[in-house]
């Protein structure tokens, strides 16, 4: 198949589907996103069986645990067995905070009314 001892942390993430694309791995890795065993990963940082892979981005942060080193990316079955997530759940849709929305057809805020919200939300 396409296991090997090791892989790339950047190859190995879109391998498992965390990424859609492997530039996006990439670009999260050069970020200063992704920590393997604690330490900042670079995309080349090897990743093999047992280590743990922390990413942050998008609407919450991802703890995985490599149990299958893939180098090619999987069918969604194979790759959901290829990791271990250990992520705290994410937050309940109450506690994200309710986004205020104007009432349709009333157009842009005035000055005045973009001045209050901006007081609202404590700019």
């Amino acid at each position: 198949m396409t296991e090997a001892p090791e892989a790339r942390v950047d190859s190995w993430l879109w391998a498992v589907r965390l990424f859609k694309s492997r530039s996006q791995a990439t670009s999260a890795c050069k970020a200063g996103h992704v920590r393997v065993n604690g330490d900042r990963a670079k995309p080349a940082t090897a990743v093999k069986v047992g280590d743990r892979v922390v990413v942050r981005g998008g609407e919450r942060e991802r703890v995985v645990v490599v149990r299958r080193v893939l180098v090619k990316r999987v069918g969604a079955p194979v790759a959901a067995e290829a990791l271990l997530d250990e992520s705290p759940p994410p937050p309940p849709p109450l506690a994200r905070g309710v986004v205020a929305q104007r009432a349709r057809g009333t157009g842009r805020p005035t000055k005045r009314e973009r001045r209050a919200l901006e007081r609202l939300r404590g700019y």
